[in-house]
């Protein structure tokens, strides 16, 4: 019996690693390394650091291949903040046979900036939230590959989540929240989460079936999805899903951090160097397969109550 087991382990993680032959840790690591590199200035919301990652992620959807957002002649959708230029970032992957139901897979792109003055003045937001952009490019490259899409997927970097969340709200208005199906966003997922390896939590857990869905395509594999245990801290009303959650879409985010202890958490030290890249390769892994049944069009994550 345990020879069996374990040839059944064995199996399951070998069947779970082939099914993502496109999300490799060397990409996860050039991505991120890029995102949150010095040059990038902290990728504050009006400054040349952020613009400079905007270019970046561009650069990735084009090579990747995704089609422009609605009525856009590229990958920007710019918008105005108080009179001052920002931009979100979308590529799409139209849906084969239900292109008028979405799948979202989202990030934040910007981040705190620059001090003054320091040795180190640069807030790299190597996890906050350069690890989450990188996963929404991974997981675009992952989904254009199988190219077994049903529905119309969308991958957004949404800028100004720091200074209150005007990119995600500005995106909300532009499409009908009735077509939104699932809304996968990624926040944080650089660090171990409090149960340490493969794990992760969905906010807003027990707002919808979404993370039973999620769990239910991860049964082959040792990785786990678990309610936010950070209840008092109210995370699903504070990141971008909250906009289209509130709509009523299954909107929730993904992380690992341990928001009662993570000691780099809006601090200068938040560096590539802190990160657990390889889990984070295997988290990125996770959500893609978790999201299988969804993007196919097998399963419909329950709406949430509106607000």
């Amino acid at each position: 019996m345990r020879k069996i087991g374990l040839l059944f382990l064995v199996f399951g993680q070998l069947a779970f690693s082939q099914k993502n032959p496109s999300i490799m840790e060397s990409e996860v690591v050039r991505i991120e390394t890029e995102l949150a590199a010095d040059k990038m200035q902290g990728r504050e919301v009006f400054t040349p650091g952020i613009d400079s990652a905007s270019a970046f992620i561009e650069k990735e959807f084009q090579k990747i291949g995704l089609s422009f957002y609605m009525d856009l002649k590229n990958y920007r959708q710019e918008f105005e903040i108080k009179g001052k230029k920002a931009n979100n970032v979308i590529g799409i992957l139209p849906g084969t046979t239900k292109p008028e139901e979405y799948v979202i897979f989202s990030a934040h792109y910007d981040h705190l900036g620059m001090k003054d003055y320091g040795d180190d003045k640069i807030y790299n937001g190597a996890n906050d939230d350069a690890s989450g952009t990188t996963a929404v490019i991974a997981l675009a490259k992952h989904f254009k590959m199988l190219q077994q899409n049903e529905r119309t997927l969308i991958f957004v970097a949404f800028t100004a989540e720091e200074v209150g969340g005007f990119g995600s709200r500005f995106f909300s208005q532009s499409l009908n929240a009735d077509n939104v199906v699932a809304m996968f966003n990624i926040e944080m997922i650089g660090t171990e989460s409090k149960w340490g390896k493969n794990s992760a939590y969905i906010t807003g857990y027990e707002k919808s079936d979404f993370g039973t869905i999620l769990q239910k395509n991860l049964k082959n594999s040792d990785f786990t999805f678990q309610p936010d245990p950070y209840p008092s801290q109210k995370l699903f009303y504070r990141s971008d899903n909250a906009t289209l959650a509130a709509l009523g879409v299954p909107a929730h985010t993904i992380s690992t951090s341990k928001m009662d202890s993570e000691e780099n958490y809006h601090q200068l030290s938040d560096e590539v160097e802190t990160l657990d890249l390889k889990n984070m390769t295997e988290i990125i892994k996770a959500i893609a397969i978790s999201a299988e049944s969804i993007v196919n069009g097998k399963d419909t994550p329950s709406r949430v109550k509106k607000r």
